[in-house]
């Protein structure tokens, strides 16, 4: 079976030395018929990890830079599962469950940290996926998102949008550019987020976070009012429907920040994804309305580092230039948002996720493995990587210009 192939991290019993650098943990108390999770967060912490994994049958599974790693550990039982819902779900969310079959929370555990849950049915039973989440947000540096991202966090006003898939950064990284305004304006910030995920503290913002279900019902009633409360700056925490979305895009069009993320791969897609919301006959109004409001999209593939444990953010940078809000008007033509991208990565300091991969592969950050896996077109990477390239194309002088 493939999960007996990975790797498995031994999770010490009490009175027994723990590996350098961790901590003894207890195991699960079973007999009291209480599930001990804390014991697993506790390590989940210590080993870095950015998912934890909870299903009847199997040993709790982390999430280590990207690879699954199984505990040494019994398999869990169903009672394990009841137990722990019992222990860390509110009425609400155990009535959600109930009628949904999943539900989302967040869950604060004193003195080991925050995470992100959702709780779900399979196979007739319980599981878990439980994400950690920092008490404080990291800079933009520190994440070692491109410099262009403390740019696009101070613009005045329109849209932006953080885009990856599960797991990419998103959230990480919305948190990074929220704190970055935080620390340079004066503005009411107010968020809508189910659940809440990073806290945030008022440095020279007023921050306002709302989380759907305990402090508003629904993203669709925060966001029918959330204009009247006075904000400078919206962060909704995901475009999930065609109300959302048109919220959005009007609040960036009367002159407001907006900040949210979609599930999609590259600024190509997300463009394609926003014009996919709205039926053909809105396709011309709803394009135009993209064009104005539109100001940025950054793209996530976080890919694991090759110098020492952790991963690092290739990021796709799209800043709406003339040249972009032409092309998302034009229905006659089809997108080609790289090559835009490339023609302005001098002077706008847009870039593709094949130059941010080059630029961490020059530095010997990421392997040459790693980075052709998560190239978007390998073989132009592969001969870039080789020193191939046309001498009339001047789209990666800043990858050179950043590894000289």
């Amino acid at each position: 079976m493939a999960e007996n192939t990975q790797p498995r991290v031994k999770l010490e019993p009490p009175g027994v030395k723990a590996p350098t650098g961790a901590s003894p943990m207890a195991s699960p108390q079973r007999a009291a018929g209480t599930f001990d999770y804390k014991a697993i967060l506790q390590h989940m912490v210590h080993q870095n990890a950015s998912d934890l994994h909870l299903k009847v049958g199997r040993p709790p599974t982390l999430r280590v830079d990207g690879h699954m790693v199984t505990l040494e550990m019994p398999p869990l039982t169903q009672e394990d599962l009841r137990s722990l819902a019992e222990q860390v779900m509110a009425p609400k969310n155990i009535k959600e469950f109930s009628e949904a079959k999943e539900s989302d929370f967040a869950l604060a555990v004193p003195g080991i940290g925050r995470f992100r849950v959702n709780a779900y049915q399979q196979r007739g039973t319980i599981a878990y996926a439980m994400r950690t989440v920092p008490f404080q947000a990291k800079t933009i540096a520190e994440l070692n998102l491109p410099e262009i991202c403390e740019r696009i966090a101070l613009m005045p006003r329109g849209l932006i949008l953080v885009t990856g898939i599960t797991g990419s950064g998103k959230s990480t990284a919305l948190a990074s550019m929220l704190h970055y305004i935080n620390q340079n304006r004066h503005a009411n910030i107010i968020t809508i987020e189910d659940p809440i995920e990073f806290l945030h503290r008022d440095i020279k913002s007023s921050i306002n976070q709302r989380e759907v279900g305990t402090d508003t019902n629904s993203f669709g009633q925060a966001l029918r009012r959330v204009l009247r409360q006075d904000p400078d700056i919206l962060l909704v925490g995901e475009i999930r429907d065609i109300d959302t979305l048109d919220t959005a895009l009007k609040a960036a069009e009367t002159g407001h920040l907006v900040f949210s993320t979609l599930h999609t791969t590259d600024a190509t897609q997300t463009i394609n994804r926003v014009l996919s919301f709205y039926p053909p006959h809105q396709q011309t109004e709803v394009r135009y309305m993209l064009s104005t409001a539109l100001r940025a999209i950054i793209s996530l593939r976080l890919v694991r580092r090759a110098d020492k444990k952790g991963r690092v953010p290739a990021a796709e940078i799209l800043v709406n230039t003339e040249a972009v809000r032409d092309q998302i008007r034009d229905m006659s033509k089809s997108l080609n948002i790289p090559e835009l991208i490339k023609e302005g990565a001098v002077a706008y300091g847009m870039q593709t996720f094949d130059q941010s991969l080059m630029n961490w592969y020059h530095k010997g950050v990421i392997s040459y493995d790693d980075a052709l896996f998560a190239a978007t077109n390998p073989a132009e990477f592969a001969l870039r990587a080789q020193g191939i390239n046309a001498s009339s194309d001047t789209s990666w002088d800043t990858v050179k210009q950043d590894v000289s």
